[in-house]
């Protein structure tokens, strides 16, 4: 996806959040972050997105703490959230092409690495958001869109869990395909003692292949699913391992 896709994408997806919150209560559970309510989502969610909007508006070139997540709650809270979140968009919209600033996952450039990183963050809490108002609510939720599911699918395969962080790691190799049923997107993801290495491609055998649209492959990816929400064929142990390990 370009930048400016992305950016369309974390203002929708930002709003729809916003729209959730308030609707649903400060007070409501999040059935897909069961140890969150609301008000713990919007200022997660807030402080992440001011943190962000320091290194674009400043061009800060050195990594930082976010701040302290405020004490606000009801009706202040969501307007809080909708003017960091706004802050945001304006920031990433204004920036110029050669920004320069910290960064933690590769990218073409500052300016591509923090429009992709808030639309996916952005987009995994609108969803969370949208599970506190319950099951029949939350499927008018608009879709989040393939392109944007299999571009977060990457970013977490290729990013998150290229870094020496990652804790998907075993002793003996193993192979894990994982591949969209709606596109023609597929990454062969290589574990190992050291971090895992995923290819764009579907060379060589696998021990376990997660199949599936690629929203929902995406949002089970990202442990908004459950398991059984994709097809999963082969090796359950490495699946298994990938469930347990893979939380960012």
């Amino acid at each position: 996806m370009e930048t400016a896709e992305h950016l369309i994408c974390l203002a929708r997806d930002g709003r729809s959040l916003a729209d959730a919150a308030a609707e649903a209560g400060t007070d409501a559970p999040v059935p897909t972050c069961p140890d969150w309510r609301i008000r713990d989502l919007l200022r997660h969610a807030g402080t992440v997105h001011r943190w962000a909007t320091g290194f674009v508006t400043n061009g800060q070139l050195n990594p930082r703490r976010p701040d302290a997540e405020p004490d606000l709650d009801g009706d202040a809270l969501v307007e809080w959230y909708r003017e960091a979140h706004a802050l945001l968009v304006a920031a990433l919209a204004e920036a110029p092409a050669g920004l320069t600033c910290w960064t933690f996952l590769p990218a073409p450039t500052p300016l591509a690495f923090w429009a992709r990183r808030q639309a996916h963050e952005t987009a995994v809490h609108r969803v969370d958001a949208h599970s506190a108002l319950g099951p029949v609510r939350d499927t008018a939720a608009p879709p989040l869109g393939t392109g944007l599911a299999a571009d977060g699918i990457d970013e977490l395969l290729t990013g998150f869990h290229g870094r020496e962080r990652s804790r998907v790691r075993s002793d003996a190799p193993r192979v894990l395909r994982v591949r969209t049923t709606d596109t023609d997107d597929v990454w062969t993801v290589r574990i190992s003692a050291g971090p895992p290495r995923t290819d764009r491609t579907a060379e060589g055998p696998a021990d376990c292949e997660m199949a599936g649209p690629a929203e929902r492959l995406y949002l089970a990816l990202w442990n908004r699913l459950p398991p059984d929400a994709l097809t999963l064929t082969g090796d359950p142990e490495t699946a298994r391992l990938w469930r347990e390990r893979s939380a960012v």
